[in-house]
């Protein structure tokens, strides 16, 4: 028997048939497809924080307070600005005298209310300085930022997000207006762009003021942390130590706090992403071998409602192997078609994801393509060999008596 005649039998085999052949159809290509959309999913997910950190740029050091032996990140006293020795602005200002650092943006951070007119929502605060702006390259809206003054001088001045701007303003000119946060007043100085954004924190919501004035709003002297712009990234390693050897001596002797290079940050994330990312595309692909076994099942099926095909053949001279091929190639084509169609699916839907949401790449990576169609493909064969086989043994003279 030539491949084209098992081609031909196949096919007449799955359109004799065609709930049974929809059926596996389906059952396949949802296997694929969960693939396709889990792994675009992990996909997006790295791709869109692995460009969060790509935004802040290549030239970055974050000190944070409390030492963490392995780098990758604060403890969870020191992301609490809550550390046995804390940072201050005080730390801030002395690592100016570091000549390849360009700029430094101490950082405090909380929540609090934000009033106006009578409307309140609560809201995230971030205390900084103006240099923040241009570290994290955000754009104003209208307006301007922060004013160029000492850390420790805290005008009465904030920047706003634009929902909170449409809350507590409307269609009102907030440039200008005084506001209360917390229990302090302050002069509305800019609105942020629509496209400020920063990792963890939506600052469409949030209010930004002078680092000073956090520190007095949330009566604590400790930072959250300190983003420090290099000017040469070459000397990155360098100007690490050099941060190091400031803060140790500012903090009699102890090296209490962490220096995180931004590279650092962001290969760490792309490793654990691509773990997920490989993880949800394992897990999705054991539904793929469930729709092995329902393949298997569904064909043994047939082989009883085929007996007297398979006797026919046998007694015009196919040999068992023939009949086997047949099976397993009827296997193939199920698990394939299946297959293609689950990645016509998949990649549909993942582009109209994309579409309807365009700040999340759903991107799924080009080895789940291939390795979802390579293990339906296996699957298909493997789990057809139990019907093949057993067709194929089946004895000619009773194959066409109907008896099993």
């Amino acid at each position: 028997m030539r491949l084209k005649d098992l081609l031909f039998l196949s096919y007449t085999t799955l359109i004799r048939y065609p709930l049974r052949t929809i059926m596996l159809l389906i059952a396949t290509s949802i296997g694929v497809m969960a693939v396709i959309l889990l792994t675009a999913v992990g996909e997006g997910a790295r791709d869109y924080i692995t460009g969060e950190f790509r935004s802040l740029g290549t030239n970055l050091l974050i000190v944070i307070p409390g030492r963490n032996e392995t780098s990758g990140g604060g403890s969870p006293a020191g992301l609490a600005g809550l550390s046995p020795r804390p940072l201050t602005i005080e730390d801030a200002q002395s690592l100016s005298q570091i000549d390849n650092i360009r700029r430094i943006a101490p950082l405090v951070m909380g929540e609090a209310p934000a009033q106006y007119d009578g409307l309140e929502r609560a809201a995230p605060i971030i205390g900084t300085t103006p240099e923040f702006l241009i570290i994290r390259q955000w754009e104003m809206e209208s307006g301007s930022f922060l004013p160029g003054a000492s850390m420790r001088y805290s005008p009465p001045v904030c920047a706003i997000g634009k929902e909170i701007k449409s809350e507590l303003f409307g269609d009102d000119i907030a440039i200008g207006e005084w506001m209360r946060i917390g229990d302090r007043r302050c002069r509305v100085a800019g609105v942020i762009a629509e496209e400020g954004r920063t990792i963890g924190l939506d600052v469409q919501k949030a209010v930004v003021i002078p680092v000073a004035l956090g520190t007095a709003l949330f009566n604590r002297d400790s930072l959250f942390r300190i983003m420090v712009d290099v000017e040469n990234s070459s000397r990155m390693d360098q100007t690490k130590q050099s941060i190091l050897s400031i803060i140790k001596r500012r903090h009699q002797g102890k090296e209490d706090i962490t220096v995180i290079k931004q590279d650092t940050v962001l290969q760490s994330f792309d490793n654990i992403f691509n773990v997920l990312t490989m993880a949800l595309g394992s897990i999705a692909s054991i539904s793929l071998f469930v729709a092995g076994i329902l393949i298997m099942n569904v064909m043994l099926v047939a082989v009883s409602q085929r007996q007297a095909e398979i006797g026919l053949l046998k007694a015009i001279g196919a040999k068992n192997k023939q009949i086997n091929n047949l099976f397993v190639v009827e296997a193939i084509m199920l698990s394939g078609l299946g297959a293609i169609m689950g990645l016509i699916f998949g990649h549909s839907v993942t582009y109209a994801l994309k579409v309807a949401f365009p700040t999340f790449n759903f991107l799924p990576p080009m080895w789940a393509s291939y390795v979802s169609l390579i293990v339906a493909l296996v699957s298909g064969i493997v789990f057809g060999l139990l019907p093949a086989r057993r067709a194929a043994k089946l004895d000619p003279v009773e194959a066409l008596s109907g008896n099993k």
